[in-house]
């Protein structure tokens, strides 16, 4: 990728440079060397919970396939990878083509392929690259009849690998009893489109931050994948050396992780596919995160990493000032961000900001910073300050921007991905 004039944050008279070559340019973000808004990622908290993740499958018996959508970033989908993920996750075939493309070589697409352009497009890619392994979601006989009817139309040779999926009642996708299950499990069995390779589900819908909630709902819904992986295994349903069992979101992993694993005669794969763990966040995921580390007696998990930097442009009444960040730049549909820093331009280090700083709203272009005017003056923000917001649900702040520089804890610029929604 190209930083130039027509990328964000990149500033219109710079001339542009290979994206690889940011962390060489010397950029301090303190200093106002790129352009506000600006989201960045902190490259000491991606290490920590790579590391932090890292351990918490190994010393479980299990892999890990982050979900891709989280980022849409290649460079970080490879800092996954040489960290030990088994591979990535993606919600369609447009994700899992970027993924390929950039080396990604075992894909879960997380999510039902039914269209033929998309039967289409991934025959194509697993043609186009060798040594691809994609395996997708069925969960109605409806869907399977679909896949046929492409095959027989296209006089298709592909025989596409892919799980069964077991859903939640009044949730998303999956079938909802065992019976029918397994009813879609034969059919697949006699399909020369389809080859079975394990069972899937979702169990983030469950997620209430209630620990004895959470632990029965989710060892109900682990039973049942359980049945029927021991079914499908009972009338030789699967089709591949090893059965795939995957799971997990990104705020109630700890209790899919216990249940991934069960006793069959061949091996099994345990693999979580929880996404948001690479950057974290300062509400949602640290307030899921706070009852795992309860349920497992932690002190620390996960460290947010994702910010977005804007300047204090106006404080036109009392008590409010409108920062040069919106609904374009940041995400605001779990929670507004939340004021973590302030600096001026040219410190060398940031400080905390008072308690009673509160983003209240936003606009496309504008965020709404509420204050107490009855404060000390240094409690004030000033036109012209920098702002650093944490966020809440990093995948709908990564789609408002094309790259994020990575910077060191002084905001150093050391490195940048790009993001390709």
């Amino acid at each position: 990728m190209q930083l130039n004039a027509a990328v964000k944050g990149y500033p219109n008279h710079f001339a542009p440079i290979d994206l690889k070559d940011a962390g060489a340019q010397g950029w301090q973000v303190l200093q106002g060397d790129l352009s506000f808004p600006l989201a960045v990622l902190k490259t000491s908290a991606l290490q920590h919970n790579l590391d932090w993740m890292q351990n918490f499958c190994k010393t479980r018996g299990l892999d890990i396939a982050p979900h891709g959508k989280t980022t849409m970033s290649p460079e970080l989908y490879a800092r996954q990878l040489a960290a030990g993920a088994w591979g990535i996750s993606f919600a369609n075939v447009f994700q899992a083509a970027m993924g390929a493309r950039h080396g990604v070589r075992r894909i879960i697409i997380a999510n039902q392929v039914l269209q033929s352009i998309d039967l289409d497009s991934l025959s194509d890619l697993l043609r186009e690259h060798a040594g691809l392994q994609v395996y997708f979601l069925v969960d109605s006989m409806a869907q399977l009849r679909l896949i046929e009817a492409w095959r027989t139309l296209r006089k298709a040779s592909t025989v596409f690998t892919v799980l069964l999926e077991l859903g939640i009642e009044g949730k998303r996708t999956g079938c909802r009893d065992h019976q029918q299950a397994l009813e879609l499990a034969q059919a697949i069995r006699s399909s020369s489109a389809v080859q079975l390779a394990g069972i899937e589900c979702y169990e983030g819908a469950l997620a209430t931050c209630n620990h004895e909630h959470d632990r029965s709902n989710v060892a109900a819904l682990m039973a049942r994948v359980q049945k029927i992986a021991a079914a499908c295994e009972a009338e030789n349903y699967f089709e591949t050396d090893e059965v795939l069992i995957t799971a997990g979101g990104s705020a109630i992993f700890d209790l899919v992780a216990e249940h991934l694993t069960p006793h069959l005669s061949r091996p099994v794969r345990g693999i979580l596919r929880s996404g948001c763990y690479l950057t974290h966040d300062h509400v949602q995921y640290r307030q899921h995160l706070q009852c795992v580390g309860e349920r497992l007696n932690l002190r620390e998990t996960l460290r947010p990493a994702l910010e977005v930097i804007s300047v204090v442009q106006s404080c036109p009444e009392p008590g409010l000032a409108i920062l040069s960040m919106g609904k374009r730049d940041v995400s605001y549909d779990l929670d507004m961000p939340v004021p973590e820093w302030r600096a001026q331009l040219g410190d060398a280090r940031t400080r905390g900001v008072p308690a009673h700083w509160a983003v209240t709203a936003l606009n496309d272009q504008h965020a709404y910073l509420r204050f107490d005017a009855q404060t000390p003056v240094d409690e004030h923000p000033v036109v012209g300050q920098l702002l650093g917001c944490g966020i809440s649900h990093p995948c709908t702040t990564f789609d408002k921007w094309r790259w994020m520089p990575v910077v060191d804890d002084a905001y150093r610029v050391v490195d940048a991905v790009s993001v390709n929604f």
